[in-house]
């Protein structure tokens, strides 16, 4: 999986560099590559009309596969500034570590990674009880669980370590990048009251999902993630674990098994079959299938509506401009 050193050399010669349309035609702006979706919206919210973004990851594809090419390598050699979160994507990180760029920006700088690691006797069951909560599973490379992005304060640190050092790469628009980082620091602030409220009187705490990365979101709202799988979402759970999964499950009155919109739901789907359970979209937001109809804040307010309905906790009016659930409502499980 790594980037072999031919590619790498290689690299180097092309005189093309550019992972997209975006960044080829924005000479004048302040050349970004961003490792994968959340780091693209960081990057494009902040920088906005001053900045070209490439995102490593194309949308709709799951980042933890990522292998890149001799093409994306040169564009990462050659970029102003660089938005990626170690030891989720080692190829990123072994490109990141070869360039040259005064401006690398590690996502884990502002949000330490904690190990939501594997609780002896539950296989995998989490709970949202801080550094031990909610994942329910190790990864490869540097200890701690990736998904930083679903908790909305921790992606609010980071966002701020991303206007400081586009302030610093591009003097000349500094204001700008500071006032772009504090309306998004606003929104997600916002955003973290609304889980906050809308979460609050939840009848159960529990939640099962195909893919356990809601580690940081179960630990600061006070939930217990129950996954049936660990860090690779295509992973084949042991029949151990499934026991696990159904016991939990049946205990704490669990409603809806949650699939994601990367990876196929025919596990999900069965799990909620033999237990007579609804199913419904919990998106980790690794990427996103349609950014030109979606974005971080829209899918989280989905996000939110599902939980709720699992969870039994009453709705809240959806404030102005607020994106619907639309097809991420709770449905029920096929019959095959």
């Amino acid at each position: 999986m790594a980037v072999g050193t031919a590619a790498l050399a290689a690299s180097l010669a092309l005189t093309a560099c550019g992972g997209s349309s975006s960044a080829d035609s924005g000479k004048d702006r302040l050349k970004v590559v961003a490792s994968f979706y959340p780091m693209e919206f960081l990057a494009q919210q902040i920088g906005k009309e001053h900045v070209a973004v490439t995102d490593l990851t194309a949308a709709g594809v799951e980042p933890h596969d990522l292998e890149l090419t001799a093409k994306q390598v040169g564009t990462v050699q050659k970029a102003d500034a660089i938005i990626y979160l170690k030891g989720l994507q080692p190829t990123v990180d072994q490109a990141v570590a070869q360039s040259s760029s005064k401006h690398k920006i590690d996502a884990t700088a502002a949000s330490p990674l904690v190990d939501h690691h594997l609780d002896e006797g539950t296989e995998g069951e989490g709970h949202g009880d801080g550094a031990q909560g909610g994942d329910g599973h190790a990864h490869e490379g540097p200890a701690g669980d990736p998904h930083i992005w679903l908790d909305p304060t921790r992606y609010a640190a980071i966002a701020k370590n991303v206007g400081d050092e586009f302030a610093k790469a591009d003097p000349a628009h500094a204001e700008d990048y500071r006032k772009n980082t504090d309306q998004l620091v606003t929104e997600l602030t916002a955003l973290d009251q609304e889980f906050r409220a809308g979460l609050a009187s939840a009848t159960t705490r529990t939640f099962v999902t195909s893919h356990a990365a809601f580690g940081y979101l179960a630990d600061h709202y006070g939930l217990t993630q129950v996954a049936i799988n660990g860090v690779d979402p295509e992973s084949e759970p042991t029949p151990a674990r499934l026991a696990a999964v159904q016991k939990a499950a049946k205990d704490n009155g669990v409603t809806t098994v949650f699939f994601e919109t990367l990876v196929s739901p025919k596990l999900a789907e069965t799990v909620a079959k033999d237990l007579g359970l609804k199913t419904s979209v919990l998106d980790p937001l690794e990427g996103v299938k349609d950014p030109s109809e979606d974005n971080y804040l829209t899918v989280m307010k989905r996000n939110l509506a599902n939980l709720q309905a699992a969870l039994g906790a009453p709705a809240a009016t959806a404030p102005a401009g607020t994106a619907p659930a639309g097809t991420d409502a709770t449905t029920p499980a096929p019959a095959n």
